[in-house]
């Protein structure tokens, strides 16, 4: 998969946020977005994901030679972020059962096994209301990491995670986003330190 940013620029009102981007994002060369705190890195990153409007230039999505057209990018992106939320009514198992009527979890992995490297089987029947910050944080990442998809978008992953949880988020980054497209936003040497390619939200900034 690649998607092909030309002259992408967004702005509020009379304030441009970023102005002026191109760049090739491919499959297997994961993509960090660094900036100062309130540069835009979130901005960006929905903007890619498909969740804000750009306000000018094009996103260009292609797969296998084909293009994938705005209304068909859902299905191919997934995306985990501090201001998603989850449904915390429901058990930790439920949720997952939900998600997966809407996308489906990699080839070969069951929800028993996903709660089970999560380390969190203990809470498989718990509402998620009563979750700490850190185990919402692995619910977050697992729905986007663990779901089959060929576009990821992480904002901040490793935020209130605790050493036990960064390791697992390293091993998921070396186990499953082989071959994908994916675009991290953070300035954490932690969390991006293996990204082939910088996207320094300053330099588009007008």
């Amino acid at each position: 998969m690649t998607i092909e940013l030309h002259q992408l620029g967004k702005r509020y009102n009379r304030h441009w946020i970023f102005k002026n981007l191109s760049a090739t994002l491919k499959a297997g060369a994961p993509v960090a977005i660094t900036g100062a705190n309130g540069s835009g890195k979130s901005t960006l990153l929905q903007v890619l994901a498909g969740a804000l409007e750009k306000s000018t230039g094009t996103i260009h999505w292609e797969s296998n030679g084909r293009e994938i057209v705005p209304e068909k990018r859902f299905s191919s992106t997934s995306v985990c972020a501090p201001y998603l939320e989850l449904i915390e009514e429901l058990t930790l198992t439920e949720f997952f059962e939900f998600h997966a009527t809407f996308k489906k979890w990699l080839p070969g992995l069951s929800i028993p096994q996903i709660i089970a490297s999560m380390d969190l089987q203990a809470a498989a029947n718990k509402q998620i209301r009563d979750f700490s910050s850190g185990m919402k944080q692995r619910v977050k990442l697992a729905q986007a990491i663990l779901t089959d998809t060929p576009a990821l978008f992480l904002d901040e992953p490793t935020s209130n995670l605790d050493l036990k949880g960064i390791a697992m988020y390293h091993q998921w980054m070396q186990q499953y986003t082989q071959g994908r497209l994916l675009v991290i936003a953070s300035n954490d040497e932690t969390e991006i330190g293996f990204c082939q390619q910088r996207i320094h939200i300053s330099d588009y900034a007008k």
